[in-house]
């Protein structure tokens, strides 16, 4: 599946995702860092796991998906790498692990088998993406392949 991340020069940036002949595509809301979905292109892409946009390279709609056991633990892991990129990766490895596993109990959501390198890799994934992505003009795009 090709993803391709539209820098918008307004308050959104625009998320397309082409699967053969079709495609949909999705506004993002600028926060500062690389888009969410971005963020979840980093997890998934380096853990090789099945989250949203797995999902979605899969045949789902972006517009509605349910729960699912595997996309759940990857979504709260984005959402906790996601706040740690907000307050510029500060967080220590084991730190945000203890966050995750909480994040995940509070979710009932079983969290997904990590250890502090795999935060490293992801942190390491998102600052390679974070460089092309503050490199692009306002209405370039950075093309992802998943």
């Amino acid at each position: 599946m090709k993803i391709s991340f539209v820098k918008g020069n307004g308050k959104y940036d625009r998320m397309v995702v082409y699967r053969g002949d079709l495609s949909e595509s999705v506004d993002c809301p600028k926060q500062g860092i690389i888009p969410h979905d971005m963020v979840h292109y980093a997890v998934e892409s380096t853990l090789h796991r099945r989250g949203f946009l797995g999902r979605v390279r899969d045949g789902e709609a972006i517009a509605r998906m349910g729960a699912e056991t595997e996309s759940d633990g990857v979504e709260r892991l984005v959402e906790v790498i996601q706040g740690d990129a907000w307050s510029g990766a500060a967080g220590s490895p084991a730190d945000l692990l203890d966050l995750y596993r909480v994040t995940c109990g509070a979710r009932e959501c079983p969290p997904l088998p990590l250890a502090c390198g795999d935060i490293l890799a992801i942190r390491d994934r998102i600052g390679e993406l974070d460089l092309q992505w503050r490199a692009l003009p306002a209405g370039a795009a950075l093309e992802l392949e998943l």
